[in-house]
């Protein structure tokens, strides 16, 4: 339990329960009976004071009367919460033939400037107002003054009013914080849960990049063993390699992921992430497992171009090879790089239709989904489809600054 929690007496009770319209009233506080005490008290010794100061000069069946009123004035403020603005105007009324109500009605006007806004407090003060000029001339009191009577009625009102009036800008205060405090944490788990949804999505979309170019490999070269069990043996062992390098390459990378997920902080032993200056590396690596790939680049100085430009650039290039060879397997793949710095770097992958029937490889079909999103973080753009002449065209646009 915070200290908040153990000081929760010490708050108004619509601060500590705060309600809709269909909520049930809050109970009062330790804090609510100790001023619902304090002026159940006040009015009463108001009502004391008014009472002994009219028996000097009104009969005793009066003056009876008028302690019976006062009694049942002050025992009315415990409604203050429940019925301020009925309280009010019943009590403004009533003490015009009762001055020992004055000290309820002042509760009362209080209770309303401290729950109601402007216009209804200016218009109960004003009959306020209106019921003590009345009373000073139905029930006058011979040792007071008219004119003292009325302007110390009129002060005590108006002061009483203003203390109630700064009460609730207070207490306004204190919920637009806490409303702005909880919109604050709101927005903040928001933030947190967006953050955690593009953290997962770019781990998705990593793992999808690094370990599809791999298990392709496996795939394709499994299958091709399937189909063909009475190749040659340097064939057969030429496949075998292979799956064992594409297997090995897939669990490094796996492993780097998983080590990221585990300790994302530690890049100790995590091999460069990859650039336009590896992307020969890949082109060679699909050679070697037996795809026909023509690389034309007119970059002269790939270090020179972006980390985040070179990365998107290979990661596309290694999709584009990845879905030539599982659905346009054997056909010759042209990855094609133009650009320089402050005109953007261009990067097309083209490939034709396959001869003849194409294996069924499985996938997910998010791969480019994925690019487009890798483009567009880096402010480019991707197309892709079908090629004019038939086969499958990928085209996309980096920028690069000068």
């Amino acid at each position: 339990m915070t200290r908040t929690d153990r000081q929760r007496w010490l708050f108004p009770s619509h601060l500590v329960a705060p309600g809709g319209s269909g909520a049930p009233r809050p109970r009062r506080t330790v804090r609510d009976w100790i001023v619902d005490t304090a002026l159940f008290l006040l009015a009463a010794f108001f009502g004391l004071v008014a009472a002994d100061s009219s028996a000097q000069y009104t009969s005793e069946v009066v003056t009876l009367l008028d302690q019976l009123v006062g009694a049942a004035a002050c025992c009315a403020l415990w409604l203050r919460r429940r019925w301020p603005v009925g309280l009010a105007v019943g009590l403004s009324l009533l003490s015009v033939v009762a001055p020992v109500a004055a000290g309820a009605v002042l509760a009362a006007l209080f209770s309303v400037a401290v729950r109601r806004p402007f216009r209804e407090v200016a218009w109960i003060g004003a009959l306020a107002t209106a019921a003590s000029a009345a009373q000073v001339f139905v029930r006058p009191d011979p040792t007071i003054n008219v004119g003292f009577a009325l302007a110390l009625s009129f002060v005590l009102i108006l002061l009483v009013t203003a203390w109630g009036m700064l009460v609730r800008s207070r207490r306004l205060l204190v919920e637009a914080l806490r409303e702005r405090a909880r919109r604050a944490e709101a927005e903040a788990g928001l933030r947190a849960e967006q953050a955690q949804r593009l953290a997962r999505e770019a781990i998705a979309r990593e793992m999808h990049d690094v370990l599809a170019h791999r298990l392709t490999l496996l795939s394709v070269h499994a299958g091709a063993l399937e189909f063909r069990p009475d190749a040659p043996p340097e064939q057969v062992a030429r496949a075998a390699g292979v799956i064992r390098d594409s297997a090995h390459e897939a669990l490094q990378d796996l492993r780097e992921i998983i080590g990221v997920l585990r300790a994302p902080d530690d890049g100790d032993g995590h091999r460069p992430q990859p650039t336009l200056a590896t992307l020969g590396a890949l082109i060679d690596e699909s050679r070697e497992a037996g795809a026909d790939v023509v690389l034309d680049t007119t970059v002269d100085d790939p270090a020179a171009v972006p980390a985040a430009t070179g990365r998107t650039v290979y990661r596309i290039a290694q999709e584009a090879l990845t879905n030539a060879r599982k659905h346009a397997p054997g056909t010759t793949v042209t990855v094609t790089v133009r650009g320089r710095p402050g005109e953007g770097l261009t990067v097309d992958v083209r490939n034709p239709a396959p001869a003849g029937p194409v294996p069924h490889v499985p996938g997910s079909g998010q791969g480019l989904i994925g690019l487009t999103e890798r483009a567009a973080l880096v402010g480019g753009r991707l197309e892709h489809g079908p090629a004019p002449g038939g086969g499958f065209s990928l085209r996309a646009w980096l920028p690069w600054p000068p």
